[in-house]
């Protein structure tokens, strides 16, 4: 690494104990607010999270169901981010990204609080990080995010959607927490535009589109830059 690339890091390193100070205050506020001033839960919710998870969906508005099963996708979503960030950090990824698949940002904040920027990939490219770099992988991503997008806004019932946001604490929370997924990913994606070195690329703009322009990122973006110790 030159003298130039490390001011470089120390800079962007500088810059981004601010961002933890927000993700902290972030965190602390999504918890107060989901479980202190969010409408209040409905008897019926814990049947509707388990029809919902079981496949039951007969007479449940599908925008609900696209909400619910996209809250699957981004964890996938950033499971491939966190494979490759985390070989940069002093701890491990996983439990953050397995937490994430229950609790969504609430299991990531705190991994945004932790982490180190990671522009650059010194780990081991594993048989791990080559499934999750995989353009299958990414397809079968897409697949999915694309299919259940296009289930909720064909048959959803936006009117029935909004009064369900205003008054069930679980739909209202997930909804913040799947407007939250999208806004702090941008975070690990200029990291990883580095790590790819599309930094520069005006393409990269588009990634930043939620939902659907990390999507076609996923797709499209270059392999990592190796250093010869990350080749397994």
């Amino acid at each position: 690494m030159t003298v130039k690339e490390t001011a470089a890091d120390s800079i962007f390193a500088n810059s981004y104990r601010g961002l933890r100070i927000f993700f902290a205050v972030l965190w602390v506020g999504l918890m107060v607010y989901s479980f202190g001033f969010a409408p209040p839960d409905h008897p019926e919710t814990l049947t509707l999270i388990q029809r919902l998870a079981t496949g039951d969906w007969q007479g449940i508005n599908p925008l609900i169901v696209s909400l619910f099963n996209l809250m699957g996708v981004w964890p996938l979503i950033y499971t491939v981010f966190l494979v490759v960030d985390g070989q940069g950090q002093r701890f491990p990824a996983w439990p953050f990204a397995a937490f994430s698949f229950a609790v969504g940002a609430f299991a990531l904040l705190p991994y945004f609080i932790l982490r180190q920027p990671a522009p650059s990939f010194t780990g081991e490219l594993n048989k791990g990080v080559r499934l999750w770099e995989s353009r299958i992988t990414a397809l079968g991503i897409c697949l999915l995010a694309v299919g259940f997008l296009g289930y909720g806004w064909i048959a959803g019932d936006w009117i029935d959607f909004w009064q369900q946001w205003r008054t069930s604490r679980f739909i209202h929370v997930m909804t913040l927490d799947f407007c939250l997924l999208s806004l702090l990913l941008p975070v690990l994606l200029v990291d990883d535009w580095q790590r790819r070195g599309v930094e520069q690329s005006q393409w990269r703009w588009w990634s930043l589109v939620p939902l659907v322009g990390v999507l076609g990122y996923l797709l499209l973006r270059p392999p990592l830059i190796l250093s010869k110790k990350s080749v397994a």
